[in-house]
């Protein structure tokens, strides 16, 4: 079996390429000065060539865009400038705010995409609105998937924007240091994406089909450099911080207070890799994560937000399976368990990270990080490595190898031998054809701790078939009952698990719908420790609908079955009698899901569902409001109700869970955001302010305020203020 997988990854790829004619334009070298205005008047902007001709890709892939977009760029010995004009039905813009790193959907903005290593893997994307807000991202994974799409990463750059009439213009100066490309290139793979709200019209310079994501790297254009790039040379990046925090823990009736230093430091290797260096580093100034209404017996993965991570991160983070078993999560490291097996956070003293391409067909990740010890919570101080290696594969494809290590070096009396150590080695094979039809993953990986267990592997296999109107996949993966990894994800061991799913699509081309189409999906779960019994099954079925106005809507049905191996209490209640073991429970609900039109002033989603919950029954309501007052406010209330009444003895609970927050965006450099978050489920009252002054290029200020509080009783939890400052100095 596992020879029929790897000869049918490598095979796929052969059979399923096809050549594609593809769109370019040549980008001009030029000696001149641009001045950065927003006004596109000096002369090299009149002879170079433009990337124009945008094709629509919503609500139609079919026609040309009805708003013309017109690009050009430039270059020189040390920057890439971009000067886009982009016409429009009017100035009545939306945007969301003046805060950079905005998301595209909903609003008047255009993005531009650039593989610059022509490998349909992975992309550079730099943003603008017509207000000149920025953002910039990292497509990795080929834009297969929003698990692909992030905007956490940051880097220098300069972009000016004017509004005219009937249209925009948004002027860049990209410094050629900002991306990663080899020596002596003279062609990028290069898209741009472009929302206009007016007309409801979404365009790309390449044409996409709807059935793909609109930041797809498989549909690309070329942009030919008039002469060979040279060496980049990457300034020495200092990014020094200082903290000082003021603390009061209720419960313990301390104040740790405290004062802290340190930093990273970022260092350019050729052309293409990254070496980052941290030291005692900081995260206070993150963006709290959202609380979860967990009603399963699981574990919930929560996506990084800490900058040392980000960069390359597909190189190490991307193994395996995220839903069961990913061998590193890079927010393992920092967090650690106290004696009374809570989450608290776990000290990192330092570490380095090396990524990035070394040739056309390799990638290379390094990660090491040491943490520090915890005598009095029984933490070990622990040194975490991981080794990543990736080799291109076809023409969208590519062979990865991993190695992690979690290991103390240090004897510690609470600490048991097989704690010493937790290893993992790993082979993935991920497939992307070249036109995108053909999508998956083949993997294979081993764990090693001491007296660990024979059965310690984990493999699965996913192939992914996708046109126009039919889509079609199989997945499965195995996790043995022995199989760990202490710098990973894995949801639960001992499972043998099949999720195939079908879905056609419908394209009316007249009326109100766009698309709409059916989906079916049947989950199941073996136990092999379990002489291979069937714990859990899902039976997924939906309708969905998008319509020409934005509005989406889905239909969907849970037939489930779930046999309990161990007690449980879905509700999470004090002293309550827990759901018994050995018992299976079959139950059926139904749930809808609206979304309103994202452009209006005021946009919501709702999604109800209601019917049985194990041995009882369920109704919850998940909605979320938002109301923006352009430029400078945004503001939005998330809810998610959940009321569970389960038959006697059994526990029944009304649980809340309400997150108001408040954005204003004061200027293009001045931002305040405030997030509460209550849950009755969790017995906390949250609030989290963030002040941010960016008084220079990636260069902040930062003020935090949290405060917990008890639900119950509302007596306060803990309490903190930080302020941090961060300088990104170049040398």
């Amino acid at each position: 079996m596992t020879r029929f997988f790897c000869s049918l990854a490598f095979l796929l790829p052969l059979v399923l390429l096809h050549s594609q004619n593809n769109k370019q334009f040549t980008v001009k070298y030029i000696t001149e000065t641009i001045s950065l205005d927003g006004v596109l008047d000096e002369s090299v902007w009149e002879t170079a060539e433009s990337a124009n001709d945008f094709q629509q890709y919503f609500p139609s892939d079919s026609v040309l865009a009805s708003q013309p977009s017109i690009v050009k760029m430039v270059y020189d010995a040390t920057t890439l400038y971009i000067g886009a004009t982009i016409r429009t039905d009017g100035n009545d813009y939306v945007i969301s705010s003046l805060e950079r790193d905005y998301r595209a959907g909903g609003i008047d903005n255009i993005s531009f995409l650039f593989d610059t290593f022509n490998d349909g893997t992975n992309a550079f994307l730099f943003g603008m609105n017509p207000y000149g807000v920025r953002r910039e991202a990292l497509i990795f994974n080929g834009g297969s998937d929003f698990e692909g799409f992030t905007t956490s990463w940051d880097v220098k750059w300069k972009g000016e924007s004017k509004i005219y009439d009937n249209h925009y213009i948004v002027e860049m100066a990209i410094p050629l240091t900002s991306f990663k490309f080899k020596e002596g290139e003279t062609k990028w793979r290069f898209n741009s994406y472009r929302f206009d709200t007016k007309t409801n019209e979404w365009s790309t310079w390449a044409k996409i089909p709807q059935n793909q994501l609109i930041f797809n790297l498989a549909f690309m254009g070329d942009m030919v450099f008039e002469k060979p790039l040279g060496k980049s040379r990457t300034p020495l990046a200092l990014i020094p911080y200082m903290n000082t925090s003021v603390q009061k823990d209720f419960e313990t009736d301390e104040s740790p207070n405290k004062f802290s230093v340190g930093g990273d430091v970022k260092v350019a290797i050729g052309n293409g890799m990254n070496l980052d260096i941290t030291v005692n580093p900081d995260f206070s100034n993150v963006e709290v994560d959202n609380i979860i209404t967990n009603l399963t017996r699981f574990e919930i993965s929560l996506p990084e937000r800490r900058q040392f991570f980000i960069d390359n991160n597909d190189l190490f983070g991307t193994f395996g399976n995220s839903r069961d078993s990913n061998p590193f999560f890079s927010r393992r490291i920092g967090i650690a368990e106290n004696l009374e097996d809570e989450t608290i956070e776990n000290g990192i003293i330092g570490g380095v990270r090396l990524s990035g391409k070394l040739n056309e067909d390799w990638r290379l990740g390094f990660l090491n990080i040491q943490t520090e010890e915890d005598l009095g919570n029984e933490i070990p101080s622990n040194n975490n490595t991981v080794f990543a290696l990736q080799k291109k594969m076809f023409a969208r494809s590519n062979l990865s190898f991993i190695l992690v290590n979690r290991e103390t070096f240090k004897d510690y009396d609470f600490l048991a031998d097989e704690d010493r150590y937790n290893r993992v080695l790993g082979l993935d094979y991920n497939l992307a054809s070249k036109d995108n039809t053909w999508v998956g993953k083949f993997f294979g990986h081993k764990s090693f701790a001491h007296d660990i267990g024979n059965d310690d592997s984990a493999a699965g296999l996913e192939l992914f078939y996708n046109s126009r109107r039919l889509n079609w996949g199989l997945r499965g993966n195995y996790v043995g009952n022995d199989f760990r990894s202490d710098l990973g994800f894995i949801r639960r061991n001992d499972i043998i698990a099949a999720r195939p799913f079908i879905e056609y699509t419908f394209w009316p081309k007249k009326g109100k719908i766009n698309s709409h189409g059916f989906n079916f999906n049947p989950n199941a779960i073996w136990r092999p420790t379990l002489d291979y019994k069937n714990t859990d099954y899902l039976l997924f079925s939906s309708w969905s609908a998008q319509f020409r106005n934005q509005t989406e809507i889905e239909v969907k049905m849970f037939n489930r079955f779930t046999y309990l191996t161990e007690e449980f209490d879905p509700t999470d209640t004090d002293g309550a009698i827990a759901l018994p073991a050995n018992e299976g429970f079959y139950y059926t609900s139904f749930e809808v899901e609206y979304q309103s039109d994202s452009r209006k002033v005021f946009s919501y989603s709702l999604e109800p569902n209601i019917g049985r919950f194990y041995n009882g029954e369920r109704f919850s309501m998940e909605a979320e409001m938002r109301l923006r007052l352009q430029p400078k406010v945004f503001l939005s209330l998330a809810l998610n109700y959940d009321s569970i009444n389960l038959p006697n003895p059994f526990p029944s609970a009304d649980l809340w869970l309400i997150s108001p927050r408040i954005n204003l965006t004061f200027s293009k450099s001045v931002f305040w955001s405030t997030l509460v978050q209550y849950s009755n489920q969790q017995d906390n009252l949250g609030f989290n302010s963030r002040l941010q002054w960016r008084f220079a290029p990636l260069s902040d200020l930062f003020i935090v305020y949290n405060d917990n509080y008890f639900v119950n009783s509302f007596q306060p939890r803990n309490r903190s203020i930080n302020l941090k400052f961060t300088y990104w100095l170049n040398i």
